[in-house]
């Protein structure tokens, strides 16, 4: 059997985050996907490090590559419409899972099981890990618009903050007090 699975998941660059805003810099799911794994691992190990967790680091950044994944077959629906309602947002979470098993049954029945805990079985506090790294990646996102004069991203800047201080978790926390101000800095402050 010859499969598509990874020629599909190479395809994720193709797919342009945040379409409805004005961007100064483009963003494909490629990249988010990418900088959701560095976050997410960074919140396991933290978690693990500073308050006594005990998740799998490792598999919490691949469910984070993959977190995305089923945007292949679906495409990047805006946030303003995936969560207009609950009908919606119910309606695109089993559209999210359809594309999901489909990318599933492209792999060879003997690779599934390993993909599977990624792409259709996602443990509850990896799931939470990776959906906090992901609006960490979009906040992040918006201080960087908004650092380059771009006030298309405000609103969102404090839309994300809002939802990521509502999460209570203290390795968010963390990562917020002692990482975060740094995405809004230009590369000679930086240093």
């Amino acid at each position: 059997m010859k499969s598509h699975f990874f020629a599909y998941i190479s395809r994720m660059r193709f797919i342009q985050r945040w379409a409805l805003m004005r961007n100064t810099a483009q963003e494909n799911v490629q990249e988010h996907s990418h900088q959701v794994a560095v976050l997410a691992h960074a919140l396991a190990v933290i978690r693990n490090r500073e308050f006594g967790g005990h998740v799998d680091a490792g598999l919490v950044a691949v469910a984070a590559l993959y977190h995305d994944a089923s945007e292949i077959l679906t495409g990047d629906l805006p946030t303003p419409i995936k969560y207009y309602n609950s009908s919606i947002r119910n309606a695109y979470k089993d559209v999210e899972a359809v594309a999901c098993g489909q990318l599933l049954e492209m792999l060879p029945e003997n690779l599934r099981p390993d993909y599977v805990p990624v792409l259709t079985e996602i443990d509850p506090d990896i799931e939470k890990l990776v959906k906090a790294a992901d609006k960490l990646s979009a906040y992040a996102k918006c201080l960087e618009e908004l650092k380059s004069g771009n006030r298309e991203f405000g609103k969102a800047a404090e839309q994300t903050l809002e939802a990521l201080n509502s999460y209570n978790m203290p390795e968010v926390e963390y990562f917020m007090e002692h990482f975060l101000a740094g995405f809004a800095l230009t590369l000679d402050e930086l240093k």
